[in-house]
C-alpha cells in the first residue's frame, strides 16, 4: 500500500491541521511506502511574496518532522523539487474536459462569490491528480472537502487509461478523522481563513494568552451548563485523558465555574501534550541542515517514483522514440 498526502505552506500549522489532518499522517507513516510533500505549489496561488514561501515552505518541513513525522518511514519532500510533476500536469491536462475543472468546488465558490480566479486555480485539480497519479499512490487521506478531487483524479486516470493504456494505478480516498470537533477562538472551525486558530508552535506565553482570549457566552457562573455543546470544553477533550474529561463534565453541569478557569486547563493541557514536539522543533532549529538532508533524501526517494511513472507515460504517448 502506497499513501501519499501533502500540505500547503500557507501559514503556520494550527491545533485543527494537526488533529483534522497531520496526527493522521503520522499514524499512516508505516505502511508500505508513504509520501508526504509540502505542496509549494500549490500554495502560489495565494502567496505572492518569495521570501514568505521560502520561510513557511522550511518551516512546515521543521514542524512535521518536530511532531512526529519520521522520515525513516516516510519520505518528505517539496513538490517542487519534483519537475516530473510540472511536465506530467501537462499531459494530463491536455485531456481534461474544461467541464469537470468548471464543476469543482473551490473554482465555483469563487466564481459564485464574485472573487477574481486565476487559472492556477482553475487547473488546480490537475495538479494535485499529478501530485496522487505520478507515485502509483494506493490511498490517499483527506477531509471532506478534498474528496472530490481523488474523484476528479481518478476520472483523468481513467480516460488516460483508456486512450493509451493502463498507466496509472486508480487511487482511493481516505477520509480523515473528523469526529475531534476543534473551534477556533471565535467558536466557529478553527481556519485559517477566519482568522481564529492557535499555532501548534510559538511562545508558550503568547500562545497561553491566545487560549485567555477565547470567545465565550455570557452565561452567570453558576449556571449549569452542557459540555459537549461548548467549545472550550471540546478544545479541552483534544488533550485531556478520559478521566479529565469526566471530571471537567461533571463541572459543566454542577456549575458554579468561571471560564477563565477552564481556559487555564487547556493552556496546560495544551502545553503538556505538545511539549515533546516543541524541544524537539527547538533542537532541530539549531541545525537546519538536517531538516534540508532530510529534503533531499525524500525528493531523490519521490523523483525516482515519479520518473518511472512519467517513463511510462511518455512512451505510451509518444513523447519518446
Amino acid at each position: 500500500m502506497r499513501v501519499l498526502s501533502g500540505i500547503q505552506p500557507t501559514g503556520r500549522f494550527h491545533w485543527g491541521n494537526y488533529f483534522g489532518a497531520i496526527r493522521q499522517y503520522i499514524d499512516l507513516q508505516t505502511a508500505d511506502q508513504a509520501y508526504y510533500f509540502i505542496a509549494n505549489l500549490h500554495a502560489l496561488t495565494t502567496i505572492r511574496d518569495s521570501e514568505l514561501l521560502q520561510q513557511l515552505t522550511f518551516e512546515a518541513a521543521l514542524d512535521l518532522l518536530a511532531l512526529g513525522l519520521d522520515p525513516d518511514q516516510a519520505s518528505l519532500f517539496v513538490q517542487s523539487d519534483i519537475p516530473e510533476i510540472s511536465e506530467l500536469t501537462w499531459i494530463l491536462m491536455t485531456g481534461t474536459p474544461m467541464g469537470l475543472l468548471e464543476r469543482c468546488h473551490a473554482y465555483k465558490e469563487k466564481k459564485e462569490k464574485g472573487i477574481s480566479a486565476d487559472a492556477g486555480l482553475f487547473t488546480y485539480p490537475v495538479l494535485m491528480a499529478a501530485d496522487i497519479l505520478g507515485y502509483d499512490s494506493n490511498i490517499v487521506p483527506v477531509g471532506q472537502d478534498q474528496v472530490q478531487h481523488i474523484e476528479v483524479a481518478r476520472d483523468i486516470a481513467k480516460s488516460f487509461n483508456h486512450h493509451f493504456g493502463e498507466c496509472f494505478v486508480l487511487p482511493e480516498a481516505k477520509l480523515l478523522d473528523s469526529s475531534a470537533k476543534v473551534p477556533g477562538t471565535d467558536g466557529e472551525k478553527m481556519s485559517k481563513s477566519y482568522d481564529n486558530t492557535i499555532e501548534i508552535f510559538g511562545e508558550e506565553k503568547a500562545i497561553s494568552k491566545k487560549i485567555m482570549r477565547i470567545a465565550t457566552d455570557s452565561r452567570p457562573m453558576e449556571e449549569p451548563k452542557e459540555p459537549e455543546v461548548d467549545h472550550l470544553y471540546q478544545l479541552y477533550s483534544l488533550f485531556a485523558s478520559d478521566s479529565q474529561r469526566e471530571e471537567l463534565a461533571g463541572i459543566y453541569r454542577a456549575g458554579g465555574f468561571g471560564y477563565g478557569d477552564v481556559k487555564k486547563k487547556i493552556a496546560e493541557a495544551s502545553a503538556d501534550y505538545f511539549r515533546d514536539a516543541w524541544q524537539r522543533r527547538a533542537e532541530m532549529e539549531k541545525d537546519s541542515s538536517y531538516v534540508q538532508d532530510v529534503l533531499a533524501a525524500g525528493a531523490k526517494q519521490a523523483r525516482a517514483k515519479c520518473r518511472e511513472v512519467l517513463d511510462r507515460v511518455q512512451k505510451a504517448t509518444g513523447l519518446v522514440r
